[in-house]
């Protein structure tokens, strides 16, 4: 019995021994254990976020695309709309241009009536006053005149109206196309005619400058260059607003030139410069005026 009781106290203390050391490695196992369920806790939460995140970024891809789509709706309404509105005022601005091409049209027609029936009135003869009916009373014992036997009961015949002066009895368009027709033939002197009596006519015609500015071109083609001065400076007291008075300037200038005063002709083109800075002759008057600084002798 001591030896079995001897043995077994080494036995007893290796098996503690034993147990002691295995007790460590066994909390440790757990504590393994419980990381790794901590770790695929982990990981099966991750999965879940990362579906959950692709699932919103999906629904945002979505919901961008449906108000992509809308935007692109709305721009392509907008756009429309534009266009339609766009149509809409080119529409009314031609319509507006017909109108108003009409309405010039319907201005020139009644300009044009107006001097046909200037001419008319101006061409029906002016008569005097009918007689008054005392006129036609004859005095019965009074004696007939000489040669003439009334048969009785009859009143002598009324004397004959003197007809007044006749107008021109020519339209106002027929009139300036003719004398127009003279200058571009070179006929000066019936140019000069006919717009003379196209001013005497119809004065206060639109074209009235023109007639008077045409007469001074055909004396100064015809070498009349004071009557030209006369003429050019008409259109420019007469129609002060008229488009012919830039052209009066200039050509005023040439006949001063042509007539060897250089001064008067370079006054009157500098108040063409002055005047009527953007005018299409301003430009040839400021290279006439060049002309004539350059000719100048040094002093």
């Amino acid at each position: 019995m001591k030896r079995m009781t001897r043995r077994s106290g080494p036995i007893c203390a290796a098996l503690a021994c034993v147990l002691l050391a295995a007790a460590p490695s066994q909390a440790q196992s757990r504590r393994e254990m419980q990381m790794m369920a901590d770790i695929r806790m982990l990981q099966e939460q991750t999965q879940q976020l990362q579906q959950q995140l692709v699932e919103a970024l999906a629904t945002l891809a979505d919901t961008l695309k449906q108000i992509s789509a809308r935007a692109d709706d709305q721009t392509g309404a907008t756009r429309k709309g534009f266009a339609d509105q766009k149509l809409g005022i080119d529409q009314v601005a031609g319509d507006l241009r017909v109108v108003r091409a009409r309405v010039d049209e319907t201005n020139v027609r009644i300009t044009s009536l107006s001097q046909e029936v200037e001419a008319l009135r101006l061409a029906i003869p002016t008569y005097p006053p009918p007689p008054s009916p005392d006129a036609f009373l004859t005095d019965p014992n009074a004696a007939p005149a000489s040669g003439t036997t009334p048969p009785p009961g009859v009143p002598p015949p009324a004397p004959a109206p003197t007809p007044g002066p006749a107008g021109p009895g020519i339209s106002p368009q027929r009139l300036y196309d003719t004398a127009w027709t003279d200058y571009t033939a070179g006929q000066w002197t019936l140019c000069i005619e006919g717009f003379s009596t196209y001013l005497r006519s119809f004065p206060r015609s639109e074209a009235a400058d023109d007639a008077q500015f045409y007469i001074g071109e055909c004396q100064y083609a015809d070498g009349k260059f004071t009557e030209a001065l006369e003429a050019y400076n008409r259109v420019i007291a007469n129609y002060p607003k008229a488009d012919k008075v830039p052209d009066a300037y200039y050509k005023r200038g040439m006949a001063f030139e042509r007539m060897g005063q250089a001064d008067k002709a370079r006054e009157s083109w500098e108040q063409l410069l002055k005047t009527f800075p953007d005018a299409e002759v301003a430009r040839l008057g400021k290279q006439s005026i060049d002309r004539l600084s350059r000719a100048r002798p040094p002093r």
